[in-house]
């Protein structure tokens, strides 16, 4: 994995990191070990109930538990007869507690019956080490592409334990159904990130950026592009001689850059793009 230089947050209503979002996306499940059941027949429930497993060591945690990101889920207001589901299956043969090997599976699923309508399998997206998943999430805001086809997006949230040399990101990604199949049409886009270095009391320099997102009305290959406007800021706080931490803002930046899609997904520019899963 890299770590970015910059650091970026997004004014799209980004939620904080709490067990009451977790626990809220966790709700639109409604029963998520019915839904597991449904979409992987030959899974085997354990003695307690709280996962499943896929031979021949795949886990699937429905809630989370410690480190572990479980199943969530949340109604598609677009198409509110459907519900997506993001599930993690975690090799447990090469996972510890200290880091995690696994994929994502995205369902696009019909509330009534639960019956599976697209799947998306995603390699990799469970990977993490010293910087570990914290927390994932579907972003149901309006990305209309094209007439007849609004995306969704997936938010995962990563972090480090790092007192002086705190690390944070959140990466977006975007689907689309065309064709009748789910598509990824962006990969690994970074929506908030925070680092920097200090001394753990006040002095330090760390930096911080806003990204906003727009759907602009020209188009390439059908789909309309996506403009990010991004405001980096740094700062450099430093104890005053009263014995009080100062804040010591730098002049903010402003970026804008303009998402293309190409035919089969949107380019993402390197300075904004994820950790590498």
């Amino acid at each position: 994995m890299r770590i970015l230089l910059c650091t970026l947050s997004v004014s799209l209503a980004l939620a904080p990191a709490s067990f009451s979002t977790a626990q809220a996306a966790a709700d639109d499940c409604g029963d998520a070990a019915a839904l597991v059941q449904q979409a992987y027949p030959k899974a085997r429930k354990s003695a307690d109930g709280a996962s499943f497993t896929l031979d021949p060591h795949t886990s699937i945690v429905l809630l989370p538990q410690d480190d572990t990101p479980g199943v969530v889920c949340k109604v598609w207001p677009a198409h509110d007869d459907l519900l997506l589901v993001s599930v993690p299956l975690i090799d447990s043969a090469k996972s510890s507690d200290d880091e995690h090997y696994g994929d994502i599976e995205l369902l696009v699923v019909d509330r009534k019956t639960l019956q599976v309508r697209q799947r998306l399998l995603q390699p990799r997206l469970m990977n993490d080490d010293a910087i570990a998943i914290r927390k994932i999430e579907f972003d149901t805001g309006r990305y209309v592409l094209a007439p007849g086809v609004t995306a969704f997006g997936l938010r995962i949230d990563m972090a480090n334990h790092s007192q002086p040399n705190p690390f944070s990101e959140t990466d977006l990604r975007l689907y689309a159904i065309a064709g009748g199949a789910l598509h990824a049409v962006l990969d690994g886009l970074v929506v908030a990130n925070y680092g920097g270095e200090g001394d753990t009391n006040c002095a330090g320099s760390f930096h911080s950026s806003q990204v906003s997102l727009t759907m602009s009305p020209a188009s390439h290959h059908g789909y309309h592009d996506i403009v990010v406007v991004e405001r980096s800021d740094t700062d450099d706080p430093s104890v005053d001689k009263n014995g009080e931490c100062q804040s010591h803002p730098g002049k903010p930046v402003n970026r804008t850059y303009r998402l293309r899609y190409d035919g089969g997904r949107y380019p993402v520019p390197d300075e904004l793009k994820a950790l590498a899963p």
